[in-house]
C-alpha cells in the first residue's frame, strides 16, 4: 500500500529537518550493494565508528538475543550472525544517534529499546525467528517521528505527554488536525530517507490504522502484516509495565486481528507476555 501525503503535509514537510544517514551507514550500504560484498570491509566500517559499534554489541548481547556466549567484537558479530542480520541493527542504532534533540529523550529511547527487545523475543516465541532482526528495527523505529515533531512544533511536547494515559488510536486524529501531519507519517518518511525496507516503511505508517489493515484481505505485504502484528504484541507486553491503561486500550483495538493472524489464544498471549517481562524487566531489575 502506498503512503498517502496530503498537499498540506507536503508543504509542511519541506521545512521538517530529517537527519541524514551517517557516513558509516553509507559505507556499509555501498559495500552491501556489491555483487560480492566483503564482510571484512563491512565489519571494519562499523568498527571504525566507536559509538555505533558499541551500541551494536550492546544489542546483540542483550536479553532479546539470548546468546549463551558474549560477542566481543564487530568482526565476531558479523561472522557469527551474518551481515544480513547485523545490518538492521546497525541502521537502528545509527538512527537513534542521529535523532538529536534539545529535549531529554532518555525515557523515550528506553521505552523504544524495551519494545525493540520485546519484538525480538515475541518473534522467537511465535516460532518466527526470521522476523527477529527487522522486528527489532521496527520496535526501535516505530515512534521515530516523535523527536522530529518535538523539534518542529513547540506545542508537541505537551501533546505527546498525553500518550502516557491515552491511546494513540484516539490521539492520532487529533494529532493530524492540530499539526496537519502525524508522527507515524514523519516516521515513515524518515524510514524511506534512511533506505529502510518498504515493509518497515509500511508498518510504521499504518501503525495506528484501523485493525482491518492486518486482515487477510489487506493490501499490505504479508511480511509487513507479520511485523506489524509482532510489534503490536510486543508493545502490549511493554505497555503493561509502562502505560497500562493506554496500552490495554490500544491492544483492544488489534487483539482479535493479532490473535487471528498468528492463530493464538489468550492463554498463549499471556505466556508470551510473561516471557517478555521475565527477559526484559526482571533481568534489568536483577
Amino acid at each position: 500500500m502506498a503512503i498517502v501525503i496530503t498537499t498540506n503535509e507536503k508543504k509542511l514537510l519541506q521545512n521538517v529537518n530529517i537527519p541524514p544517514r551517517p557516513q558509516t551507514l553509507l559505507s556499509v550500504s555501498a559495500e552491501a550493494k556489491k555483487e560480492h560484498p566483503d564482510v571484512s570491509v563491512i565489519a571494519e566500517a562499523i568498527a571504525a565508528d566507536v559509538s555505533i559499534a558499541a551500541a551494536v554489541l550492546q544489542v546483540v548481547n542483550s536479553a532479546a538475543y539470548r546468546r549463551r556466549h558474549a560477542i566481543d567484537s564487530i568482526q565476531q558479530a558479523v561472522m557469527t550472525l551474518g551481515f544480513r542480520r547485523v545490518f538492521p541493527i546497525v541502521r537502528a542504532v545509527a538512527l537513534k544517534r542521529a535523532l538529536n534533540s534539545d529535549f531529554d529523550l532518555s525515557e523515550f529511547w528506553r521505552y523504544n529499546e524495551w519494545v525493540a527487545g520485546a519484538c525480538a523475543l515475541v518473534s522467537d516465541a511465535l516460532g518466527r525467528p526470521q522476523l527477529k532482526d527487522h522486528a527489532y528495527m521496527l520496535g526501535l523505529f516505530q515512534n521515530s517521528g516523535i523527536p522530529v515533531m518535538l523539534e518542529q512544533f513547540s506545542a508537541y511536547s505537551d501533546f505527546v505527554r498525553r500518550a502516557d494515559t491515552n491511546s494513540w488510536y484516539d490521539l492520532q486524529a487529533e494529532e493530524q488536525q492540530q499539526f496537519e501531519t502525524t508522527h507515524t507519517t514523519i516516521g515513515a518518511l524518515l524510514a524511506q530517507q534512511w533506505k529502510l525496507p518498504n515493509l518497515l516503511v509500511e508498518a510504521i505508517y499504518y501503525l495506528y490504522d484501523d485493525s482491518s489493515v492486518m486482515g487477510s484481505d489487506s493490501e499490505l505485504h504479508p511480511l509487513a502484516i507479520d511485523l506489524l502484528s509482532v510489534a503490536k504484541l510486543a508493545k502490549y507486553a511493554v505497555d503493561l509495565r509502562t502505560r497500562s491503561l493506554a496500552g490495554k486500550a490500544e491492544w483492544e483495538q488489534v487483539e482479535d486481528a493479532v490473535l487471528t493472524h498468528f492463530g493464538l489464544d489468550e492463554v498463549e498471549v499471556d505466556t508470551i507476555v510473561t516471557e517478555v517481562h521475565e527477559a526484559l524487566f526482571e533481568v534489568e531489575q536483577a
